[in-house]
């Protein structure tokens, strides 16, 4: 069983800035892609920002120059730094990892989300 945890949500002024933080933990052999994803009150959940294993970042345009995404494949941790925020970055942020449990076998896990609220 592998556990994705997220930690660092919480209520920001428009232009402040946060930090997410998810942890992995459980069986795993490897850790590929991981990532962020977010969901807005009544719209669907949209892609944030991803990161290879190989430290390869991707962005949504809409957090383009204002976040940052970043992994320490150590301690199995991926970070999200969020500046200049914006009301419409007001969502529940999801952790997301490609784990393979064992070799060659990869599946996607999620944590249970993190809220964070940008108030004007």
């Amino acid at each position: 069983q592998v556990q994705l945890v997220e930690s660092g949500g919480g209520l920001v002024q428009a232009g402040g800035s946060l930090r997410l933080s998810c942890a992995a933990s459980g069986r795993i052999f490897r850790l590929n892609a991981m990532g962020w994803y977010r969901q807005a009150p009544g719209k669907e959940r949209e892609l944030v920002s991803t990161i290879s294993s190989g430290g390869w970042p991707n962005y949504a345009d809409s957090v383009k120059g204002r976040f940052t995404i970043s992994r320490d494949n150590a301690k199995k941790m991926v970070y999200l730094q969020m500046n200049s925020l914006k009301p419409v970055d007001t969502a529940v942020y999801y952790c997301y990892a490609g784990v393979e449990t064992v070799p060659s076998n990869a599946m996607d896990y999620w944590g249970k989300g993190t809220l964070v609220t940008v108030s004007s």
